[in-house]
């Protein structure tokens, strides 16, 4: 099948991309003392050259106290750490590319790979990591307040750095998904709810904030998942009514674009009303909201992406789940790329001109190393 659609370009609010693919953000938690160096403007110098239409960096944290979970995760606030950004914002744009950074609070969560803390407590809408999970504290108003004023201070400096857009990160259960999940958000306050709409509010608050100090040019995402790596099998949302009422607030709050995470990009998200090859959740979301939509999972890989938090591999595969068709068809818009292109920073080009014998997995390994 062709790949025109997959290399077609595609605007949002005025940017324009060259392809359909996005590399998606991946956490390295390479950045000592959280300050991104030359090492990152190189890595990701390396995948625009790759022929990536998109790059999202990997999450790195609001001015929050406790708003990291590893101490090798960059800070997107102070000085030496936005100098290091705006290299790496400035590295990709001389190779061609576009980037947004992904604008992170990881919540009440724990590191993957280490038993650091931070030196003040964690913070979540509940002090709590999981059902019944206690760890850190429930945040005060005073204190999300603060939060959504670093979240639009953070997106204010992404733009005056000269990045072409920015995404906060609402998904697989760091902070602004715990406002989300019922599982971990039990206030009672305006905060809190019975209902998704209600436990969105903190979210859209950070949305509008956001959209107004960088006004009305400028492209804002929002990542979003129904599993936690808390709970792989939770969900915000069991029926399209309830996804709409979750998700068009947050559009009319200023999101442009949904980046909707999944295990894998291709199977459907409500299966007992349109099938086994109906909609994915990315296709649900545009179909209700109407807003640009990325989705992503597994994408070239032979197993799906939780191996990789237990350090495995990946055998390469070709492209799945009818992706030509899924974008041809108008389901969803973009289709973001994580594990493979760590190991492979040609990937999209090697797409692009049909080398898909060279294609490569993803290597374990490579995670060790920023390359």
């Amino acid at each position: 099948m062709s790949n025109d659609v997959l290399f077609s370009p595609i605007s949002i609010r005025g940017l324009t991309l060259p392809n359909r693919f996005v590399m998606a953000p991946m956490t390295r938690a390479m950045a000592p003392n959280g300050v991104p160096g030359t090492a990152h403007a190189d890595y990701y110098r390396r995948r625009a050259l790759g022929g990536v239409g998109l790059i999202l960096t990997e999450g790195t944290v609001i001015d929050r106290p406790a708003s990291r979970n590893e101490p090798g995760v960059p800070l997107f606030h102070g000085e030496a750490a936005l100098a290091g950004w705006q290299q790496v914002a400035e590295a990709v744009h001389a190779a061609g590319g576009r980037i947004g950074p992904q604008l992170w609070h990881t919540g009440s969560t724990r590191g993957m790979g280490t038993d650091w803390v931070p030196d003040t407590p964690v913070e979540s809408p509940s002090g709590l990591v999981g059902p019944n999970d206690p760890r850190g504290v429930a945040m005060t108003e005073e204190d999300i307040a603060d939060t959504v004023d670093a979240f639009a201070r953070a997106a204010a400096d992404a733009q005056r750095l000269g990045f072409d857009i920015v995404e906060l990160h609402g998904a697989h259960g760091y902070l602004i998904d715990q406002f989300f999940w019922s599982g971990t958000n039990q206030r009672s306050d305006a905060f809190g709810g019975a209902t998704i709409a209600e436990r969105s509010r903190f979210a859209a608050e950070a949305v509008r904030a956001v959209r107004a100090a960088v006004g009305h040019e400028f492209p804002l995402a929002l990542r979003i998942s129904q599993w936690k790596q808390q709970d792989y099998t939770a969900r915000n949302a069991h029926t399209p009514d309830e996804l709409s009422s979750w998700l068009l607030p947050l559009v009319e709050a200023g999101v442009d674009v949904l980046h909707c995470s999944q295990r894998r990009f291709w199977e459907p998200e409500f299966p007992e009303l349109d099938g086994e090859h109906g909609l994915n959740l990315a296709g649900w979301a545009k179909k209700l909201t109407g807003a640009t939509t990325i989705s992503v999972g597994s994408v070239g890989l032979a197993e799906d992406f939780f191996g990789a938090f237990g350090g495995k591999g990946s055998g390469a595969t070709d492209l799945q789940g009818d992706l030509n068709g899924r974008l041809e068809r108008g389901e969803f818009d973009l289709i973001a790329v994580g594990r493979v292109l760590i190991s492979d920073a040609q990937w999209v080009n090697k797409v692009r001109e049909g080398r898909t014998g060279e294609l490569e997995g993803f290597k374990a390994a490579d995670l060790a190393t920023l390359t």
